[in-house]
């Protein structure tokens, strides 16, 4: 069975919407707006791992890994140059993840690349354009995030983006509330949330026992490449929204 790929995609002024073909890939519905936003806001700050959050292990470098790094750079530089004016990524098949709702980085999410992902690596095709909004509302370019399967191995990972500079992420092990149950986000318990990315929960066995629906995996793996605006290798590889510390090339 196929495995999700990153749900940040088209919305309306609503709900989330699924794109075709989507939930025969075991990607979120339109009812699982409210993971999709927490796990967006959980990539705000630096990403370390913990019990809902994996990453890929950090591997040495090598020549051989630098150069693919910056020649994956250079690619994105040249091909996704056009997409600096958010109305050409619009036309082209992006949609804004959660529209009107104020975010460190802006998702403009093409769901047919984000297909296309599941089976191969294009730096000319990513899953989503990353955006940063300046004082004046103006949106700018800084990067662009590739997702491979939630079941992708480390050597697959590594063939699309050398685990050497970059490490992957995935949102694992969420407790959700059932559906039609969104009241229930709001619980506490021991001062905690009983679900979402903050809960103590991990398990499916103690996610059944609040109640709740389990999620191994929020979206498949993903990484995000800041190419743009700065040829500081901390800042290309952060992997989170801060540009925060990296790994050089």
């Amino acid at each position: 069975m196929l495995l999700a790929v990153l749900a940040l995609g088209a919305a309306g002024s609503g709900a989330a919407q699924t794109p075709p073909g989507a939930t025969a890939m075991g990607a979120m519905d339109s009812t699982d707006r409210t993971p999709a936003m927490q796990a967006h806001a959980a990539m705000s700050g630096p990403v370390v791992a913990d019990l809902h959050m994996r990453l890929t292990e950090r591997r040495p470098g090598t020549a051989a890994d630098s150069a693919r790094a910056w020649a994956l750079v250079a690619s994105m530089r040249r091909e996704l140059e056009r997409y600096r004016d958010v109305r050409v990524a619009e036309a082209g098949g992006f949609r804004q993840f959660l529209p009107g709702v104020p975010q460190a980085v802006y998702h403009f999410t093409n769901w047919r690349w984000g297909v296309e992902a599941v089976f191969r690596f294009d730096p000319a095709r990513p899953t989503s354009l990353l955006y940063r909004a300046d004082p004046d509302g103006h949106l700018t370019l800084v990067g662009a995030m590739y997702t491979a399967p939630a079941a992708a191995s480390e050597a697959e990972l590594d063939s699309r983006v050398p685990l050497a500079v970059a490490r992957w992420h995935q949102h694992v092990n969420w407790c959700v509330p059932p559906r039609g149950a969104r009241d229930r986000w709001r619980e506490r318990r021991d001062g905690r949330p009983v679900f979402g990315p903050a809960s103590p929960i991990a398990t499916h066995a103690a996610c059944d026992s609040v109640g709740g629906r389990f999620l191994p995996h929020i979206f498949g793996w993903m990484v995000h490449v800041n190419a743009f605006g700065s040829d500081d290798p901390a800042a290309i590889w952060s992997a989170g929204h801060d540009h925060g510390e990296g790994q050089r090339p």
